[in-house]
C-alpha cells in the first residue's frame, strides 16, 4: 500500500523535524520546506497529498504562498496557525484552505487531521458518494468533479464535500454541527467559523441560482439549505 506523501512547511526546524518524526511512524512520507518559495517549488516539481502549511514565515507568508498554491492546485491545506490568531484562521480558508491546526499542535491531532482529509479526498468513510444534481448544479462522483451549467468549478476537498452533503440533503436544512462532523471530521467548537467561511466560498463559486438568489439559504441558528432549483434548462 502507497504511503501518503506529505510536505510540511515551516519555519521552526525544530517543530518541522519533530512532526516528520512522528508522521513518518505513523506511516506517512514526509518532505520539509522552511520558507513560503521552497514550499511553492517543492508542490510543483513533486506530488503531494497534502500540505502542511504555517502561516507565519519570513519573507513570504504562508497565506501568501496559498494564494498562489490555489491559482494551480487543489491540493489539500491544512494551516498551521498561531494560537488564537482568528484573522490568519479565517483569512487562510478564504483563500482556500481546507482546515487549520493552532500552534503548538499535536502530532497526534494532526496525524488525525491529515488521515481525515485524505480520506475525504479519496471518497472514503462516510455515506457512498453517487452523483447528484440539483438544476444546474451537477456533482459526478467517480471523478471528484463538479460543474454549473456545464462550467467547470474548481473545488477543494473540503469545499466538495461540502457541496455533496447539501446535495443529498437538498430542499433540508443541515446543522452546522452535522456538517463539522460530516465534511471536516471533528466537532464543531465554540466560536468556530470554519463551516460559514467554507459556505461563503462554495456560495461564491456556485454564483447565483436561475432565479437570482443564493442557491444556499443561511437558517438562522440552525444551519444551511441548498435549495432545490429544479431541473436544467
Amino acid at each position: 500500500m502507497a504511503r501518503n506523501r506529505i510536505l510540511i512547511a515551516d519555519d521552526d526546524e525544530e517543530l518541522a523535524q519533530l512532526l516528520r518524526d512522528f508522521l513518518t511512524r505513523e506511516g506517512f512520507d514526509v518532505v520539509i520546506a522552511h520558507n513560503a518559495e521552497a514550499a511553492l517549488a517543492a508542490a510543483r516539481a513533486q506530488a503531494f497529498d497534502a500540505l502542511v502549511l504555517d502561516v507565519m514565515m519570513p519573507g513570504r507568508s504562508g497565506l501568501d504562498a496559498l494564494r498562489e498554491l490555489r491559482r494551480e492546485s487543489a491540493l489539500p491545506v491544512l494551516m498551521l496557525t498561531a494560537l488564537g490568531e482568528d484573522i490568519d484562521r479565517i483569512l487562510g480558508l478564504e483563500l482556500g484552505a481546507d482546515d487549520y491546526i493552532p500552534k503548538p499542535c499535536n502530532p497526534r491531532e494532526l496525524a488525525a487531521r491529515l488521515r481525515a482529509v485524505l480520506r475525504r479526498v479519496r471518497g472514503e468513510g462516510g455515506d457512498t458518494l453517487t452523483d447528484l444534481h440539483n438544476g444546474p448544479i451537477w456533482l459526478r462522483a467517480a471523478s471528484r468533479s463538479v460543474s454549473v451549467d456545464g462550467r467547470p468549478l474548481s473545488l477543494t476537498a473540503t469545499e466538495f464535500d461540502l457541496l455533496a452533503l447539501l446535495l443529498r440533503e437538498a430542499g433540508r436544512v443541515v446543522s452546522k454541527e452535522r456538517i463539522s462532523q460530516s465534511v471536516l471530521g471533528r466537532p464543531l467548537g465554540p466560536f468556530d467559523r470554519s463551516i460559514d467561511v467554507h459556505v461563503s466560498n462554495l456560495r461564491r463559486k456556485l454564483g447565483d441560482a436561475p432565479d437570482g438568489g443564493s442557491p444556499i439559504t443561511t437558517i438562522h441558528r440552525s444551519g444551511y439549505l441548498l435549495r432545490q432549483l429544479g431541473d436544467a434548462a
